[in-house]
């Protein structure tokens, strides 16, 4: 079976942001792509679809946000965003508070009321929970951050759940993703711009893929064929697992996967927001997503939930997260260094570059990649 029987001058292997913006870009310089994904779907984990006129997020909840401009303005041309602001309830045990860690935390938690009495109370906290010294894993950052209580409510037992580790044994950068305010302010992100496509994401894939340059077929894995496709294609963008296009050579990266549980109800309203945490470490889900309260889209009467459940990742599972950890980052440069070697072939999206990047990173190292591809 020959692969490359139309010329083509990329194999793409993944249909996600990386893979897609490339073959975009590709197209607009000339260049014909053949694209491959082993999924039904394209848009990789951003996928969406419609059920009772609401847009489903098929991987779980993606808001798009981000500070650059150039990616803002990319991203727009293929589609409408709708301002929606990401604000995050928190349950522990039955208790609710807001997220990111804000004033009305502070007093949902404390009672405080002036970013003085917050400020106060966090410091008589981090002495309770004892840090001193630069913080050595993610829960001395954690209560360094925000404090013991906050820690034990509301971080340590979803972060617990979601790496499927304890948070002694995890880097304390993971936390520094998210914000402290001393203001009443509950948007999860401190991004300029932010906002859910009013088309859902899939639809911004299928507009890049409207040219007689770009070919897709889905349902395709490329190791079914890989020495095949390695020998016809003379350049190709991979952006699956970097462990797994060496074969596991030096053992495997770690990773965490998800599954997701999806129920329809006959309500216009049923938890009153988008998504909210369950903090507590019994709760099996790490999130509940109802997706009419991103874009106030959908047919009177319907609403549907998903619940976000963490598992390990094994080789039948879907990688979601890059376990970033020292471990993996060592083992990482090697899989980097093998990959150097093979000057045909571009790797990178979330799995190729072992990274946890949000949406605007992934389209912005696509775009870095472009340039350098063809020396802009």
């Amino acid at each position: 079976m020959k692969f490359n029987n139309k010329n083509y001058d990329y194999l793409i292997v993944g249909a996600g942001p990386y893979g897609s913006v490339f073959a975009y870009e590709a197209a607009k310089r000339g260049k014909r792509s053949l694209i491959i994904e082993r999924r039904a779907t394209i848009g990789g984990n951003m996928a969406t679809h419609k059920e009772h006129g609401i847009n489903i997020h098929d991987f779980g909840a993606h808001i798009f946000h981000t500070d650059n401009k150039e990616v803002w303005e990319y991203i727009n041309q293929f589609t409408e965003f709708n301002g929606y602001i990401n604000q995050v309830v928190a349950d522990y045990k039955g208790e609710r508070y807001n997220l990111p860690f804000n004033m009305n935390t502070f007093y949902q938690m404390w009672g405080v009321k002036t970013p003085e009495e917050a400020q106060a109370k966090i410091d008589e906290q981090r002495d309770i929970g004892n840090v001193s010294g630069a913080p050595k894993n993610l829960e001395e950052q954690a209560i360094s951050l925000i404090g013991k209580d906050i820690y034990l409510k509301l971080i340590k037992g979803y972060t617990e759940k979601q790496w499927g580790r304890n948070a002694v044994d995890l880097p304390s950068f993971i936390i520094r993703r998210l914000p402290v305010r001393f203001t009443y302010d509950n948007n999860y992100f401190n991004h300029r711009y932010q906002g859910v496509p009013v088309d859902g994401y899939t639809s911004i894939f299928e507009k890049m893929y409207e040219t007689d340059l770009i070919d897709l077929q889905l349902e395709t894995d490329f190791f079914e064929h890989k020495d095949e496709y390695l020998n016809e294609f003379s350049k190709i963008i991979y952006t699956g697992m970097i462990d797994q296009f060496f074969d596991y050579k030096f053992g495997e990266l770690e990773y965490r996967s998800v599954r997701f549980e999806s129920e329809t109800f006959k309500s216009n309203n049923q938890q009153g927001s988008a998504v909210i945490n369950y903090t507590d470490s019994e709760t099996p889900f790490t999130r509940i997503m109802e997706w009419k309260h991103f874009d106030k889209k959908g047919d009177d009467g319907y609403t549907i939930l998903t619940k976000e459940y963490p598992q390990d990742w094994d080789r039948t599972r879907e990688a979601y997260y890059p376990v970033n950890d020292k471990k993996n980052t060592d083992l990482f440069k090697k899989y980097k260094k093998e990959a150097i070697k093979f000057g045909n072939v571009i790797f990178g999206g979330r799995l190729g570059s072992y990274q946890y990047y949000d949406m605007d990173q992934v389209i912005g190292s696509a775009l870095k990649a472009v340039k350098k591809e063809f020396r802009e």
